[in-house]
């Protein structure tokens, strides 16, 4: 395994670093990527950014923001903040799991008397309260597993600038997002700050060895910097655009919640879009092109969604509650 360390505290150019790796690097080793970000909210792959941030707090107060390549939720990320990222070979055909990944992460923070555990679908909890979201995309026969590590952030700018969907406090029973979530640091019998946190984390992932670092290339900045800004950097990918839509329907399930919009003219999908903090591994862009044109039926939509492995796509979400949302 070799390890990448990245300089940059931009979210933009750290996320191109993780796409860069897992599209151009044959991944024949592991890699593992810490890194942190200024200010940034980073919502996931499919989520319909502007209802999942508080637009006018961040603006005041110079909060990025910023889509990933993987599904889940959007997350606060602030210097106070650990990121994570394992890159490897998988079977493409495999169900990943995701506690491979999570697993070695709580037990090294259990080794430095934090009492970590996985739970949920894609989280890492302290007595009940969360400290690291996980998810994780495919591509070919890799996988991008990332996740936050709240080591000591700033928990009220994270409450004020995220805007948490009422049904998703109440599926869990809890009140507020403060209440959610806490930092590694109140839990550290020996208290140390973030840069001997990540070398502790660091020997425990290289199973006490010296980790062997990884140094971009030229090359490889040229094209992290092309991503940065082609894509990462612009409003189209960070943002983009609700379809003008005829039906809407959305619904929380175990699995994440589906939002789905569709424009149906004379009894067929003429414009598709999917959201939610569901956890999907491949591009959801995928289902929605292969919905469109499609007769808005349920027969024509099962026969289409039948073509996909839907895990990949929708986490634990099953086919009769993605049916259910295009259909009410």
């Amino acid at each position: 395994m070799k390890y990448i360390d990245s300089h940059s505290l931009s979210p933009f150019f750290n996320l191109a670093i993780e796409e860069h790796v897992l599209k151009k690097f044959s991944l024949d080793e592991d890699f593992i990527f810490l890194w942190q970000n200024t200010p940034t909210i980073v919502v996931g792959s499919n989520q319909n950014t502007v209802e999942e941030i508080n637009l006018k707090f961040v603006r005041d107060n110079n909060i990025n923001v910023v889509r990933r390549m993987s599904g889940g939720g959007a997350v606060y990320q602030d210097l106070g903040n650990l990121n994570f990222t394992f890159l490897a070979q998988v079977s493409e055909t495999s169900r990943i799991d995701m506690k491979k990944y999570a697993c070695p992460i709580a037990h090294a923070l259990r080794d430095m008397g934090v009492p970590a555990e996985v739970s949920g679908r894609n989280d890492i909890t302290v007595n009940g309260k969360k400290i690291s979201g996980n998810a994780q995309r495919l591509y070919q026969n890799k996988i991008l597993h990332h996740g936050t590590l709240l080591f000591d952030s700033d928990l009220n700018i994270l409450e004020k600038a995220l805007k948490v969907n009422i049904d998703k406090i109440q599926s869990k029973g809890i009140k507020s997002i403060r209440s959610r979530v806490t930092n590694i640091s109140d839990y550290l019998v020996q208290k140390i700050d973030m840069q001997a946190f990540k070398n502790i984390l660091l020997k425990y992932l290289f199973k006490g060895e010296e980790p062997i670092q990884y140094h971009l290339t030229e090359e490889d900045l040229e094209e992290v910097n092309r991503l940065v800004k082609d894509k990462y950097a612009t409003w189209d990918w960070n943002y983009s655009k609700s379809p003008n839509y005829s039906l809407f329907n959305s619904s929380r399930f175990s699995g994440g919640k589906i939002e789905c919009y569709l424009d149906v003219k004379n009894g067929i999908i003429k414009n598709s879009k999917i959201y939610g903090d569901f956890l999907s591994i491949n591009d959801i862009a995928d289902i929605e092109k292969e919905i469109n044109g499609k007769k808005y039926g349920r027969k024509a939509l099962t026969d289409a969604l039948s073509k996909f492995n839907l895990f990949h796509y929708f986490g634990d979400i099953s086919m009769e509650e993605i049916l259910s949302v295009f259909f009410g």
